[in-house]
């Protein structure tokens, strides 16, 4: 019988919004480790048994309060060093609100949230400027 290691998945939402001209990202700042303090795309853990859009949706109304109905996949990131804790897979979901004007907090994991720029974004946590890269990408098509 082969031994085979443990992966686990999370699942990230990166939502974007235009305000006039610009378009811009909901970020959080982490309350823990790793990377406590940086910048960050929502997201978490899938729990057991849970479907992967819906664990975005969970993560992203539990870190920011923003409730969505839907999200769209966009890509799924693997590349083994990305989380210092070990092996992780996130299946990254994206949307562009209709409403700019939601309102958001910072709860759970989060210490802080804000919209940025994405022509100005700050140092991100993990992968999450490739990530970003790609989403902006995505959103430009």
């Amino acid at each position: 019988m082969t031994e085979y290691h443990r992966i686990d998945v999370t699942v990230d939402a990166v939502i974007f919004r235009k305000l006039k001209d610009i378009t811009q990202v909901l970020l959080i700042q982490r309350k823990h480790e790793p990377f406590a303090g940086c910048w960050a795309i929502p997201g978490g853990f899938v729990d057991e048994g849970e479907d992967l859009e819906a664990a975005a949706i969970r993560e992203l109304e539990e870190e920011t309060g923003l409730v969505v109905d839907s999200l769209e996949q966009l890509h799924t990131f693997g590349r083994p060093d990305r989380d210092p804790r070990k092996r992780i897979v996130s299946v990254v979901h994206w949307k562009l609100l209709n409403d700019p004007n939601v309102e958001v907090h910072a709860a759970d994991d989060a210490s802080n949230l804000s919209w940025f720029s994405i022509d100005d974004l700050p140092e991100l946590a993990f992968d999450h400027a490739e990530v970003m890269a790609m989403a902006v990408k995505k959103l430009k098509l």
